[in-house]
């Protein structure tokens, strides 16, 4: 959880708790997850845009991490 933290964006901490809180699993286990679901599913064109996304940061490996989670948590409506 502290590469999530590294984000420093509360939004995207609301998002995943609330993602956590719908499905009853832990955000780690939604991190996790999202992150396997990744690397089994992309296709060719995803791992090329995400490298791209990496070579552009001074922090690949956090842009990645945020890329990745930003494609596979819903959005949170306003109510």
């Amino acid at each position: 959880m502290a590469i999530v933290a590294a984000f420093d964006d509360p939004a995207f901490l609301g998002r995943l708790a609330a993602a956590a809180d719908q499905s009853g699993r832990s955000p780690t286990d939604i991190v996790g997850s999202a992150v396997r679901n990744f690397i089994d599913t992309a296709s060719d064109d995803l791992w090329t845009q995400l490298i791209g996304l990496m070579n552009r940061s001074q922090d690949p490996g956090l842009a990645a991490m945020r890329a990745i989670l930003e494609k596979a948590l819903p959005a949170v409506s306003e109510t």
